[in-house]
């Protein structure tokens, strides 16, 4: 009997490998298509933390990740053991964590959160009297603390990609756009860069903000995020002057590494059962990871739906 496969790829991966998937989304609708996905085998063309999510949900299948040097700055920038003991030194708190994290790093989270229901969750959770810790990413976390006044503790990862975005060269290009210009960014910014946001939201929200955009057809769009979401932007509207947020003066050139070792050969290849595959996890370890992601996935089909 032949093999079901199924290819899923994220927003930040070449616009060669989206027209090879068979989903293309962000993490939270990566995530609920791995769940239901009815596949033997499922491709992943994004970042290990992601194929390791896909099999959390998905146990019966089998995963592959199309290049095994596919991690993120997250991931290694976290020791799990040390995280352990910052978990342990909070007892009274809710521990939150970013899905942009390992396996490892799920089990000992409370909660798991994308960037689309991360604000929601986190009220959810203050509405209910609770204390928060957050980690990985301590942009975004530092982003929740200023906008509603949280005091959360933070662990301190960032995003290598968006940590780059700079205010003084967003400052200087936003001299240069003329009258009317906007900015969109993702939470892993630096937080100057937020202030100055016009939206803040996930990949997805950015994407149906510029969908919806409705200003002069002169404004110039600065979009802070990594630069595969400028393809699924144009396509969608390419009456649209998008640009990339520059990273320093004069360049907008700001792609995540790991992202782009998803080669079109290599997810090929990943198709014919080749790669890394995601057979490491135990038992009790997809169990302590699967009771915060599925938390997440109860709370956002509820308030999603």
């Amino acid at each position: 009997m032949t093999k079901r496969v199924v290819t899923l790829a994220h927003y930040y991966t070449q616009p060669e490998i989206q027209q090879m998937a068979d989903k293309v989304g962000d993490s939270l609708e990566l995530s609920l298509y791995a769940k239901e996905a009815n596949a033997d085998i499922i491709v992943f063309a994004g970042v290990r933390f992601m194929a390791e999510t896909a099999k959390i949900l998905n146990p019966q299948a089998e995963v592959i990740l199309p290049d095994a040097g596919s991690t993120c700055s997250l991931v290694t920038q976290t020791d799990v053991a040390a995280l352990a003991k910052w978990r342990k030194q909070h007892p009274d708190h809710v521990h939150v964590s970013y899905i942009n994290s390992s396996a490892e790093h799920k089990a000992l989270s409370d909660w798991i959160v994308t960037s689309r229901n991360v604000d929601d969750i986190i009220a959810h959770l203050y509405a209910e009297g609770k204390k928060v810790i957050f980690s990985p990413d301590r942009n975004m976390g530092g982003y929740l603390n200023y906008q509603y006044g949280y005091d959360m503790p933070l662990w301190s990862a960032v995003c290598e990609v968006h940590d780059k975005f700079n205010e003084a060269a967003l400052d200087e290009a936003f001299a240069a756009a003329g009258a009317e210009k906007y900015l969109i960014a993702h939470p892993e910014s630096p937080l100057p860069v937020l202030k100055k946001a016009d939206y803040v939201g996930s990949t997805s929200g950015m994407l149906n903000w510029v969908k919806q955009f409705d200003g002069s057809p002169d404004a110039v769009i600065f979009v802070a995020t990594e630069d595969g979401i400028l393809y699924n932007m144009g396509l969608a509207r390419p009456d649209l002057d998008l640009r990339q947020a520059p990273i320093y003066a004069g360049c907008q050139c700001n792609s995540c590494p790991y992202m782009k070792m998803n080669s079109v050969a290599a997810v090929k290849r990943a198709q014919q059962g080749e790669g890394l595959r995601i057979d490491y996890l135990s038992p009790q370890q997809m169990d302590a990871a699967r009771l915060p992601i599925e938390r997440m996935l109860e709370f956002s089909q509820r308030y999603y739906a």
